[in-house]
């Protein structure tokens, strides 16, 4: 049951905030955004997580992480359901906020629902959860322009993933009374704990720096395809292209990683594709569009690889939910000028030639702080070493 649980939850954690992507002219056309606006719109993902994740601990710890699960996918729904249905950009933008808020919260909880019920499985069940999660943001990004052709516009194809998130909040009713059993979210480590060690800082470094080039990516790249004589659907097929690469290699790369206590080379053979598609764009954003949806899509695996680390670098669920709250919700924090970034630069030079550019820049950063976080080091023990001055005076 829990594994059906992790699995249908995960289908959930991006759509809310990668389906509005592909029809981002018709939103913004329709709601009368401007492109800084719709900068803010894409941007509000990682604002919700840093903002809402970092409660996630803190929430599980005193109601149950059970609990708190189903109360998020049940906000997710909401938001997503009634935000489909408004006129007003204020309106959307709030309620955007809302199923993010839902989405924010699970997508801390699930490496220590992980840890909690298969320890001595991360690998093999962070295979499972990442590989569903591409499986629902390929499905965003694919499906949210047929639908809305189908269904008479962009308010069907944004709703129809709020009846998604309510299929997956079924189990997790089944679920609740666990929470009444298990100590599903020790609140022993603390977010300010991780947050005064190199590892806490490095890991929440190197995932701020992936999610921003992830939401930038998702976020602007259906219109960097239509700026180049793609149709929306075709646009879509690409994004969606994109992120399908990660399918496969989410299967892969956490297994992978999970078998070595170095995690080093699975790192450098994922991110040496992000410069060539990103310089091949700036080259052939038309002719060879597929290739570098491709190449891009393989970069943008760091994330299955940094969610198998969280569980990696940590021995207990207590270690784990910490390090995943303070990784997530500081790391949110510092992607959240990702896509705003890429907005005001489109928006200001009208092209595609600096937005990427920022974009194969911040590559370089990122991949140093990886190479810190993806050696063999566990958090437990820097937190000891941290403790250690406090305790001995």
């Amino acid at each position: 049951m829990i594994l059906a649980a992790i699995v249908l939850l995960s289908v959930n954690l991006r759509p809310a905030a990668v389906s509005v992507g592909p029809v981002l002219a018709e939103v913004t056309h329709g709601l009368r955004m401007s492109h800084t606006l719709a900068g803010v719109l894409t941007s509000l993902p990682v604002i919700a997580f840093a903002g809402f994740g970092a409660f996630a601990p803190w929430l599980a710890g005193r109601l149950g992480v059970h609990r708190v699960t189903l109360a998020a996918l049940v906000t997710v729904a909401l938001g997503l359901g009634l935000r489909a249905s408004v006129g007003s950009p204020a309106l959307f933008l709030l309620l955007s906020l809302v199923a993010l808020a839902g989405m924010a919260a699970a997508n801390v909880l699930l490496p220590s629902l992980v840890k909690l019920h298969f320890p001595d499985r991360v690998g093999v069940i962070t295979a499972l959860y990442t590989t569903s999660l591409a499986v629902g943001l390929t499905s965003a990004l694919t499906l949210t322009v047929p639908v809305s052709d189908a269904f008479g516009g962009w308010r069907a194809g944004l709703g129809v993933w709020a009846i998604v998130a309510v299929v997956a909040a079924l189990p997790w009713v089944l679920m609740i009374g666990h929470d009444q059993h298990l100590d599903a979210a020790p609140h022993s480590v603390t977010l300010l704990q991780v947050a005064r060690t190199r590892l806490g800082l490095a890991m929440a470094l190197f995932f701020g720096l992936q999610s921003l080039q992830a939401y930038a990516v998702f976020g602007w790249f259906a219109q960097l395809w239509r700026d180049n004589g793609y149709s929306a659907t075709d646009a879509g097929l690409l994004v969606g292209l994109l992120a399908a690469v990660s399918i496969p290699l989410s299967l892969w790369i956490p297994a992978a990683a999970a078998r070595r206590t170095s995690q080093r080379g699975v790192l450098l053979s994922v991110m040496a594709c992000y410069p060539i598609g990103y310089v091949g764009l700036m080259l052939a954003p038309h002719s060879l569009a597929v290739v570098w949806a491709v190449l891009v899509g393989i970069g943008a695996c760091t994330f299955p690889l940094i969610l198998t680390m969280i569980g990696l670098r940590s021995r207990t669920p207590a270690g784990t939910a910490a390090l995943s709250g303070f990784t997530q919700s500081a790391g949110y924090l510092l992607a959240a000028v990702g896509p705003f970034t890429v907005g005001a630069i489109y928006d200001t030079t009208g092209g595609w030639t600096w937005p990427l550019g920022f974009l194969l820049a911040l590559t370089v950063p990122q991949l140093l702080i990886g190479w810190y976080a993806a050696g063999p080091r566990v958090i437990e023990d820097e937190l000891s070493l941290v403790a250690a001055p406090t305790g001995n005076s």
